[in-house]
């Protein structure tokens, strides 16, 4: 079986040394990532992830690299406002609330990729949006 080029993308992003790059792509490249983007701001940007393992599955990514959640400075008082404010337009957005969703960042062990990113996550099909 064949993986479509979206799949081996995020074989790729699974790799260790493949962090760095991630970073600096999100840093200085985002506009160029091949993704439905949901949402897009000087901080960062949030799109439908390429291989959902829920039935909402989104991926906010910062646009600074940061290699984990533990790498952001105390002081990114713009990143943390950009985020609660995507996470909150999102859940609104797409009808989220009643049915519940979870927001997830995932470190250590549990990182797959070196960049820190959240997972916007419900079981529940986004109401009113249509998906990839």
């Amino acid at each position: 079986m064949q993986l479509n080029w979206k799949a081996r993308l995020f074989q790729l992003a699974r790799r260790p040394a493949v962090g760095r790059v991630i970073g600096w792509v999100f840093a200085k490249m985002s506009f160029l990532l091949p993704v439905e983007r949901l949402v897009d701001t000087e901080e960062l940007v949030a799109f439908w992830h390429p291989q959902p393992s829920y039935a909402t599955h989104i991926l906010i990514v910062p646009k600074r690299a940061y290699p984990s959640l533990t790498a952001v400075p105390a002081g990114e008082g713009a990143f943390w406002g950009a985020l609660m404010e995507t996470v909150q337009r999102l859940v609104r957005e797409l009808g989220l609330e009643a049915d519940g969703y979870r927001l997830i960042a995932n470190g250590g062990a549990f990182q797959e990729v070196g960049q820190l990113h959240f997972h916007l996550v419900s079981d529940h099909p986004s109401a009113g949006q249509g998906r990839p």
